[in-house]
């Protein structure tokens, strides 16, 4: 075979064959293919697309170009959840406990943040103690034993997609829906799920700004699992506003604590009890989404989920104790609010923005070397559709610096007020093929 030709098929819009595709990773990932001819491949499947065949051999040749992680000494069907990324995403905090509170086993594979604000990791380690540094024997006896762990992602998973990635990042071409739906499914199946949740973000904090693009993705990573043996659900949610109140390591944390004694914020607590739901349906814990979400709100109710939150954290040398004492959490030197300029009606809020006004502050990180500062970032009092009154404060800012004022002009910049506006829809579409 000939990368030059399979480059050439590809251009006049005729489909590879698994081979082919095979041949094409196995030889970029062992350096055998050079960066121009990659390149050119990921320009002409941007603009020739792939069929879900190929889409599917390409996920599986990105899945066995590195480690995979066996799961099968952990019992029951292991369900994961990924989401396409936004401001104040705390659902995974949340979720994990709460479905493991349901016996449902949670081995989760988490990373580190690079944006806006930390990943699942940096959250988790505002946690005193607590650390995600597990050998995976130890993962899979806690998985067996408590129903849950979290562990860092592996150095050698899906070796293809981090070399094809970064050159989809300076060639034009990441925003292409077959090789985003290879990458994302590839990591999932390579960290060794059963069944796979999708929660894929949509607006202008999202990487897919229009639904119709969002639903597009969700459609292919379904497809993909499906046909590789994963069973796999999506939902498609709103991002054109910050998820929930807190934006910030130890203020999500916070909240999601709040969330799983049942008093978090209503947009982040029906985000999780629907893409809850799926995960307990496809765990086969419950034959429809209505019985699966009416389990969930009972280990809310009981205390059952709490519960086993404090035990997650317990287990990976965490001070549980936070839990019924947030106050233990890392804790900003100042606050400062910031009033609305005039009266009337909150009408929009620029997510991305406002992710980038908490980074500002040190709750996320520009490049991988920066180290985060777990207390700082913003707690929202207002939302899309809010009524507010001139000088009330539409959001606390919370910072180790004295100096916030660039802070503040960023988020006046993205935070409109109007005569009135329209809530967006939280929940746009459940997919299921």
């Amino acid at each position: 075979m000939r990368m030059v030709d399979m480059i050439s098929k590809k251009r006049d819009g005729h489909a590879l064959t698994s081979e082919e595709i095979k041949f094409i990773i196995d030889g970029y990932t062992k350096g055998e293919i050079p960066d121009y001819q990659m390149s050119s491949l990921a320009m002409a499947i941007y603009f020739q697309d792939m069929t879900d065949e190929e889409r599917a051999a390409l996920t599986m040749a990105m899945v066995e170009s590195g480690d995979q992680i066996d799961l099968s000494d952990i019992e029951g069907v292991k369900v994961d959840k990924h989401s396409t990324g936004g401001v104040g995403d705390t659902t995974t905090l949340v979720l994990a406990p709460l479905v493991a509170a349901l016996d449902i086993p949670v081995a989760k594979m988490s990373g580190r943040g690079l944006g806006h604000t930390g990943g699942t990791i940096d959250k988790l380690e505002a946690v005193e103690g607590f650390h995600v540094e597990i050998s995976e024997a130890e993962f899979i006896k806690l998985v067996n034993e408590a129903k849950i762990a979290v562990i860092g992602q592996t150095g050698n998973l899906t070796p293809a997609d981090k070399k094809i990635y970064a050159l989809r990042d300076v060639t034009g071409t990441v925003n292409s829906i077959p090789l985003i739906a290879s990458s994302i499914m590839s990591k999932k199946i390579a960290a060794g799920a059963d069944a796979i949740v999708l929660d894929v973000k949509t607006g202008n904090g999202a990487f897919m700004q229009t639904v119709e693009d969002a639903e597009a993705l969700a459609h292919a990573m379904v497809k993909i699992g499906n046909q590789v043996g994963r069973q796999t659900m999506a939902i498609i949610s709103d991002m054109n506003q910050p998820l929930g109140l807190g934006i910030g390591n130890a203020l999500e944390l916070k909240e999601a604590i709040d969330t799983l004694k049942g008093e978090g914020p209503e947009d982040l607590t029906e985000l999780v009890l629907t893409l809850g739901a799926q995960m307990v349906v496809l765990a086969k814990k419950a034959e429809t989404l209505e019985e699966a979400r009416v389990k969930l709100q009972e280990v809310i109710d009981n205390g059952a989920a709490i519960e086993k939150f404090k035990t997650f954290l317990s287990n990976q040398g965490g001070d549980a104790s936070v839990v019924d004492d947030p106050s233990k959490l890392p804790t900003a030197q100042y606050t400062f609010e910031l009033p609305a300029k005039t009266s009337g009606v909150v009408s929009e809020m620029v997510a991305n923005e406002i992710g980038i006004a908490s980074m500002m502050l040190g709750a996320g990180r520009q490049t991988k070397e920066d180290d985060i500062d777990l207390a700082v970032g913003l707690v929202l009092h207002k939302k899309i559709g809010d009524k507010v009154e001139e000088g009330e404060s539409l959001l606390t800012i919370h910072a180790n610096q004295e100096d916030v004022e660039a802070v503040k002009q960023k988020l006046y910049d993205n935070i409109t007020i109007s005569d009135s506006a329209e809530t967006p829809k939280l929940i746009y579409k459940v997919i299921t093929e």
